[in-house]
């Protein structure tokens, strides 16, 4: 089961190799690893100089490696010496990032991004981002690493994100869906260039596919294949953005933005309209009105329904937000007291930068 597994995962996607490991943050370290190790043998980077470049906005899990490139004080807080080697770059801005290859290319091993990113809010890269990195990064002779645990396998309407603009990364991370919510396994996938840089002995992992996690995955995307997940998550998240945007026309004083791709999604809300009610809030509402969701950063609420969601349970899930809008936010806002503020502040300890602050706020 073990090499059956590996193999199917390498033939769908077309990488010559496949590392097994368990949750998503595994693979992001596993990617890490590679990345630098990578670079000194391949790229000859000095000794201990290699340098790994990331978004601002990313979240790749929540280990200590991992959190070294992050912006969430959240997780980032009491943690700390974090690890050296890394320089964050704007979301987004192909220019940014090759002003940085440009200032640093010699000893830049990787480019680790979310190809959308999803705990900042489900921000969708603009048109053509994903080629120009691709293309900088073989410029530039850098690894280029799509974390897609949580945009891969069908979620934003394609098998991966990435497929939106037809790139090919040098590493990918799988996660999450991978284990069809069932057990955790993960999965990095590479061609022998780069992983065969990680030697016998160099990287493990106790549970690192197991025949379990490796006959779940199998069954995992054998449903997505065969139930046509990618396409179905294609059309549902049109449906889904319909019914929200025609919720954001009857609210614009509460909705300032509806953002996704397939079943990938965020509202965005106009904090000064709903002070002191938070989107943690908004979903402790929509829970009671039988909806899930996922509050990040004070101000989005992230909807991320599971791929077989019928139309009617999102006509049902879209009427809850507007209802919770309509009649429980007035109640909500005169009863919670005016002086409560968030938890935590946006403002990034790296930069100083509200990286989350809407338009409307007061910066």
């Amino acid at each position: 089961m073990w090499s059956l597994w590996l193999e199917y995962l390498r033939s769908m996607f077309g990488y010559d190799m496949v590392l097994p490991m368990n949750t998503g943050a595994e693979g992001v370290e596993t990617a890490l690893k590679l990345a630098r190790t990578w670079g000194y043998k391949k790229k000859k980077i000095p000794k201990d100089e290699a340098i790994i470049v990331s978004c601002c906005g990313c979240f790749h899990g929540r280990t200590l490696a991992v959190i070294s490139t992050s912006c969430d004080n959240d997780v980032t807080r009491g943690f700390g010496p974090l690890l050296p080697g890394h320089i964050k770059v704007d979301f987004g801005d192909a220019v940014a990032l090759e002003k940085i290859f440009k200032e640093n290319g010699d000893r830049i091993a990787g480019f680790l991004f979310e190809p959308i990113q999803g705990e900042a809010g489900v921000v969708v890269p603009p048109d053509g981002y994903l080629k120009s990195v691709r293309d900088l990064c073989s410029k530039y002779n850098v690894l280029m690493i799509a974390d897609e645990v949580q945009s891969g396998l069908a979620r934003t309407g394609k098998m991966l994100a990435c497929d939106w603009e037809e790139v090919r990364p040098d590493v990918v991370i799988l996660g999450k869906a991978l284990g069809g919510g069932v057990i955790p396994v993960s999965a990095v996938l590479a061609d022998k260039d780069a992983m065969l840089c990680i030697q016998l002995g160099e990287h493990g992992s106790t549970f690192g596919g197991n025949p379990l996690a490796g006959a779940v995955a199998i069954a995992s995307l054998d449903v997505i294949r065969d139930e046509r997940l990618a396409e179905r998550s294609a059309q549902l998240g049109l449906e889904l953005r319909h019914h929200l945007l025609k919720i954001q026309q009857q609210y614009p004083n509460y909705i300032r933005e509806v953002q996704g791709s397939g079943l990938f999604n965020a509202v965005e809300l106009n904090s000064k309209n709903l002070r002191p009610i938070s989107a943690y809030d908004i979903c402790l509402q929509l829970k009671e009105r039988g909806v899930l969701a996922k509050p990040t950063h004070d101000t989005i609420i992230r909807l991320t329904p599971p791929l077989s969601i019928s139309s009617d349970e999102l006509q049902e899930a879209s009427k809850a937000l507007s209802d919770v809008l309509e009649h429980d936010l007035p109640k909500m806002q005169k009863a919670k007291p005016e002086h409560v503020s968030p938890t935590s502040s946006n403002i990034c300890d790296r930069c100083g930068r509200n990286l989350y602050a809407s338009p409307d706020e007061d910066n």
